[in-house]
């Protein structure tokens, strides 16, 4: 007998997950190889989950907290190739981030949130139940609500959403195409001998496991038109339109232009924080998004609220008080 989960494999549709959301999140799937030396799924999953202990996943079976479209799976359950194992993960103790999530504008397909800073955007890491995806899923209710893109963790500011996954992909051409007007407001230090406005051009390379991004020579692959709104006789007011979206690119440029953004931890030079800091956050604000809606043609516009606090009161930023 073909167990429902291989079955729907072979319809070439992505099976739905037997496990309900927990905590605003979906259950993490694995896929079972298609041959191997395991006699059983317990056996396959110790060498894939290696950060959980053999007993620790013994018990998890015990409980049936996996499962397949068919059930839970058994402590002996024999290894079936390219099965589906659903489970949700043992979450990590997260320090909460004080400050809230505001929704700029909602209707049945998008939602355009404006995201505080230290608020990741999605689950990574240490990151789960203090992301913006989480505490949106809770506090609109819409268990789908999936982002059409990401802003770095310490990034403030405007973030797309859509209330159904099957219209990430329309959505999320937009950007991929560089069809979105993106507008950052940043605030570095003031360089009177810098000429702007100007563009910025280079090849940006981000290793997996560096934390930071770097200037190498070749191609340009990263594009940023810089401005200079306002400024005082130690700070500068920036207006930063990237036109692609490489990791860290804001900062990387401003970095380069020798003015690097206030309160940024990894450039010029990575900095630790402890994970409760809040005080002295990166001055740096997704402010506009800016598109033609791929579903209505209608010409869309999103502005944040916020405001970098190192422009509107300097010392009190420095000090933590802001």
């Amino acid at each position: 007998m073909v167990p429902d989960t291989v079955r729907a494999m072979r319809r070439g549709r992505r099976p739905p997950s037997p496990l309900p959301q927990r905590d605003g999140l979906d259950a993490a799937r694995i896929r079972l190889p298609a041959r191997g030396p395991w006699e059983t799924v317990r056996d396959y999953l110790v060498v894939k989950l290696n950060r959980l202990a053999p007993e620790r996943i013994d018990e998890m079976l015990r409980q049936g907290r996996f499962v397949t479209l068919d059930g839970p799976v058994a402590p002996d359950a024999k290894f079936l190739p390219n099965a589906l194992v659903w489970f949700h993960r043992e979450l990590p103790d997260e320090v909460p981030v004080p400050f809230e999530i505001e929704v700029v504008y909602s209707d049945n397909d998008i939602v355009v949130a404006d995201k505080p800073h230290f608020l990741a955007t999605t689950p990574r890491g240490g990151h789960v139940r203090q992301t913006a995806l989480v505490r949106l899923r809770h506090a609109l209710g819409i268990t789908d609500l999936t982002p059409v893109h990401r802003l770095d963790r310490v990034t403030a500011g405007l973030v797309l959403f859509v209330t159904r996954r099957e219209l990430r992909a329309p959505y999320q051409q937009l950007f991929q195409q560089r069809l979105v007007r993106k507008e950052y407001e940043a605030i570095a230090p003031y360089d009177p001998d810098l000429e702007l406005p100007r563009t910025v051009r280079s090849r940006i390379l981000k290793k997996r496991g560096v934390l930071q991004a770097r200037e190498v020579p070749g191609a340009p692959n990263a594009e940023t038109h810089v401005d200079l709104l306002d400024h005082t006789d130690e700070l500068g007011r920036y207006r930063l339109r990237p036109t692609t979206g490489r990791t860290h690119q804001l900062r990387v440029h401003m970095t380069s232009l020798g003015v690097p953004i206030l309160g940024d931890t990894f450039y010029p030079e990575v900095r630790e924080t402890a994970p409760d800091d809040f005080t002295r956050p990166l001055q740096l604000l997704a402010k506009v998004l800016e598109f033609d809606d791929p579903l209505t043609g209608e010409r869309r516009r999103f502005e944040s609220r916020r405001k970098l606090a190192a422009w509107s009161d300097f010392p009190a930023w420095l000090s933590g008080r802001a």
